[in-house]
């Protein structure tokens, strides 16, 4: 089933209210104008979480995306959809729940 195509505009969120930022790898393709559409090969960092554990703070810091779109790539990346699959992640690696998303475009489709 198609679904919108995800990009930097995107509001993205942590599981515990840590905002989302994407630091396009080379932007070719855009939506809405000036919007450059999110790859696998981007990098997504988080700030403001505030997960915490016993042990101490333990916020998530990056996104890895485990399912892009099988069909669209631009640059040869598979490009990430309302529907991709990621993981936010802590410092050491340790996985802490998945991204929240909010696709506004909906023009522009992928699977």
């Amino acid at each position: 089933m198609p679904l919108p195509l995800y990009h930097v505009g995107n509001a993205t969120m942590c599981a515990h209210a840590g905002k989302v930022s994407n630091v396009p790898s080379g932007p070719r393709l855009f939506v809405n104008g000036t919007d450059p559409v999110a790859t696998v090969a981007d990098v997504f960092t988080i700030v403001g979480c505030m997960f915490s554990t016993p042990a101490g703070p333990h916020p998530c810091v990056t996104v890895n995306w485990l399912v892009p779109a099988m069909r669209v790539t631009t640059m040869g990346r598979p490009v990430l959809l309302d529907g991709s699959v990621g993981l936010t992640q802590s410092a050491d690696m340790l996985p802490q729940g998945a991204p929240l998303t909010t696709v506004n475009q909906p023009r522009v489709f992928g699977t």
